[in-house]
Parts: structure tokens; sequence; C-alpha cells
């Protein structure tokens, strides 16, 4: 055969399923887009076509929904874990099931007693993905599209100048960017302590948010630095956080040919770039771990 099967995997990708659990006249709503892989032995069907191991698509698409039902849904990463289980316990040829999850926040519209009416939350998504084997555990889950600003208290100038720079040292900018990222937890094993995932995430959160706007900034590569070493100095339980920052420009608008000085103690007004933009991305880990998150985080 002049041609060998490489790594392969199958599954439901973005299954939209929203629970809510009424609490007398308080709702909670949980809005999930759930995407299944699943990989083993799946060579044959491959070879000659035949389906005797593979699990219907249609019925892991089933099975969230059924999921969500059954176990309710605690938080993005306990909801994984009991597909990603059901799936390598349930079915001999699968040896290892990657569940990836994004989750879209909702909060409540008025009044306390107003428990049923929600609007969606507009700032960032949560995600998390997690992988299973039969053995062994790895959750990575973190946040895209969380947009920060700092109007002050951040320079950049001292860099490599050469006969193609143009750009002028700053000593008083705009620093915002629109955060992803990604942290790996150190719990992989059944016999230890599961991780409070949903209190994890709210304080990596925090932490992140409280270094970015603490931190008197001369780079942004020095400021995720910063918000990856806090969450891991702060969370025992998270081990590596990847980020990747793109650098939302904000550039002093000329109006000098309207008469007009711009950039004044009252003030200034700026120009919002949204493209070209400069890409900052890093991990941080706790000293002795292994780097284990994919450095393109693209489809993580």
């Amino acid at each position: 055969m002049p041609t060998i099967l490489g790594q392969n995997q199958y599954g439901k990708a973005e299954n939209r399923v929203v629970k809510i659990a009424r609490d007398g006249d308080t709702h909670h709503i949980k809005d999930l887009n759930v995407s299944v892989a699943l990989s083993g032995d799946m060579e044959e069907v491959h070879y000659s076509g035949s389906n005797a191991s593979v699990l219907p698509t249609d019925t892991t698409k089933n099975t969230v929904y059924a999921f969500a039902k059954e176990h309710g849904i605690e938080s993005a990463e306990q909801f994984g874990i009991h597909l990603a289980r059901h799936f390598v316990t349930s079915q001999d040829p699968i040896h290892r099931a990657r569940i990836r999850i994004e989750e879209y926040a909702w909060e409540r519209i008025g009044p306390e007693e107003a428990g049923h009416s929600f609007v969606r939350k507009g700032q960032e998504t949560r995600v998390a993905q997690i992988t299973y084997d039969g053995s062994e555990w790895e959750i990575i889950s973190g946040l895209k599209d969380l947009t920060v600003l700092n109007s002050t208290d951040s320079e950049f100038w001292g860099y490599v100048k050469d006969k193609y720079t143009t750009l002028r040292e700053a000593y008083d900018r705009i620093l915002a960017t629109d955060v992803s990222a990604r942290w790996r937890y150190n719990w992989t094993d059944d016999a230890e302590p599961m991780p409070d995932w949903e209190n994890s995430y709210d304080q990596a959160r925090t932490h992140l948010l409280q270094a970015f706007a603490g931190t008197y900034s001369l780079s942004l590569q020095q400021t995720l630095y910063q918000m990856g070493s806090r969450i891991i100095e702060s969370r025992g339980e998270i081990d590596e956080i990847r980020f990747s920052l793109p650098n939302n420009h904000h550039f002093l608008v000329d109006l000098e040919p309207f008469g007009l000085k711009n950039e004044t103690p009252d003030g200034a007004v700026y120009f919002a770039a949204d493209r070209p933009y400069g890409l900052i991305e890093a991990t941080v880990l706790r000293d002795g771990v292994e780097a284990r998150i994919p450095l393109d985080m693209t489809n993580l």
C-alpha cells in the first residue's frame, strides 16, 4: 500500500445547547457551543468504509443534549468532563475524546425580582477544552475577545531604530488589546481533588484584569508577563497560561489644519486603527513546568 493513514478524528461540531434551570421564579441560564472530536481504532472506516467501529456523529449530538438534561451544566469544564468520560468508557474503539466548549454569558435585566429576563453580555467568550484518553485528563480553560484599555500609564520608547523606522517614541500613550488567553490546570487524575471550575475561572479573570490595570507598562510584552505571573502566583491549580494580544493602536489625530491643538491637558482625540496591528504572544509557566498549550491557539 503506497499510503498509510495518519492522525484522524471525527465528531459533531458546534452543538448549541441552552439549559434553563428554574428555581421557582428565579431562573438560571447556561449557553454553550459544544464540539466533540473522537479518535481511536478508526483505520478500517477509512480503508474499507466499514462503519462497524463508528459511533454516528448524530449520536454525539444527541448525547450533548441528553447530558445537559441528565447532568445539568454546573460549569463548561464539568460538562466537558462528563461527555469525554462517557465517550471513552462506553465505546471500545474510542480511545480519546476532546471536547471544546465556548460559553456565552448572560446577566439579569432589571430588579432582582425579575428572575427570568436576561441580556447577553458582550465582554468576552469563555472557552474550555477537555481531553481524556481513559487514564489522564487535560483541562485548558480561558477566554477570548476581552477588550481592555488603559488611557495612560503606558510608554513605548528606547526601541531599535533603523532607516525604515518612523514611529515616534511615546511617553504617555493609550494601551488597548483584545485578550485571548488559555490556561492549563495541573489536575490530571480522578484520584486528585477537582478544582472549583467556576470560582477558578472568575478568580483568574479578576487577577488578569487587576494586573492589566495595575501595571505601569513600558511594553505590551511586560503587561502580558505581569498578567500571566499574577494568575499563576495566585492560583495554585494553574501551571501554564498562553496569551495572544493584538496591540490595538490609537493614534493622535492631526487637527492642526483646522487650527486646533489636539494634545492638551484636558484630553485629546485619537483614531482607533483596527489594522495592521502588532501581535504579542507568549506563554507564562510555573517554574519547572513544561509547556503544553499549542503555540497557535487559532482552533483552541
